[in-house]
């Protein structure tokens, strides 16, 4: 699988999304072994954008490396300072939930339950809605009234 080509300004703008990252992957004393290929692989679906440390001295080994990783893992190389690896790959995109046939008419909604104090992250439910149902402004599910028709005769 080839590396994947990038232009000089996706790549920079990649580098400074990279900056504030901390390594996921770490490559000790032996080397480039069929684990750490599998985790880095594992990384890159999950972050996409990862740094890499290598603990080892050799400057030409860590390029053979970086360049050995491109290639098995069709990531694209992104950076390479010192001891530090920096990959990029698009992550995948999920595979879409069981599909529901629309006979039904439930769709699949989130709900953001945010904190009172707002300083933490909100909860994410993904919770299915069924055709007789709406959801409030307050994340509440709530069934849809039956109309009652007019007790009034017609006119």
């Amino acid at each position: 699988m080839p590396a994947i080509e990038l232009t000089t300004a996706e790549r920079r703008a990649l580098r400074a999304d990279a900056h504030h990252l901390d390594p996921v992957v770490m490559i000790g004393n032996e080397g480039l072994t069929t684990n750490v290929v599998k985790e880095t692989d594992h990384a890159l679906k999950a972050h996409g954008l990862i740094k890499i440390r290598v603990l080892g001295d050799d400057r030409t080994a860590r390029n053979e490396m970086f360049a050995a990783l491109c290639d098995q893992l069709s990531a694209a190389p992104i950076q390479h300072i010192g001891k530090l690896l920096i990959l990029w790959r698009p992550i995948p995109e999920k595979e879409a939930e069981e599909a529901s046939n629309g006979a039904n008419g439930s769709r699949i909604v989130k709900i953001l339950k945010f904190s009172k104090s707002g300083t933490r992250r909100p909860e994410v439910k993904k919770v299915t809605v069924m055709g007789n149902q709406r959801v409030t402004a307050g994340g509440l599910i709530k069934r849809a009234k039956k109309r009652v028709p007019s007790t009034k005769k017609p006119g």
